[in-house]
């Protein structure tokens, strides 16, 4: 299983479309910066044909580690998610 990074998207962007290598990273960066700003501002990212990034407030809960069976407080959080579109759903699950 392959692991795709920044610098590979970069680089794909740099093949394809004749960006110089620190234009691609650029871009890179700043396309992954406005994801990041647009959920910390509380915003739904949505790309059509792929899926929708959005932030949940999750609340404290009473949680139990199932190997000692103690008891912890869980604290409140947020947490990034990521829904597929169907389109998505459907082009991955015909591999």
């Amino acid at each position: 299983m392959a692991t795709i990074t920044r610098n590979d998207l970069a680089t794909k962007l740099r093949d394809t479309f004749g960006f110089t290598t620190l234009q691609s990273n650029r871009l890179v960066d700043a396309v992954f910066g406005e994801i990041c700003e647009s959920l910390i501002n509380g915003e739904e990212v949505k790309f059509a044909g792929f899926g929708t990034f959005k932030i949940l407030d999750k609340s404290a809960r009473v949680a139990r580690n199932p190997k000692t069976g103690e008891t912890a407080i869980v604290s409140a959080r947020r947490v990034a998610t990521f829904r597929p579109s169907s389109e998505f759903r459907a082009r991955v699950s015909k591999k």
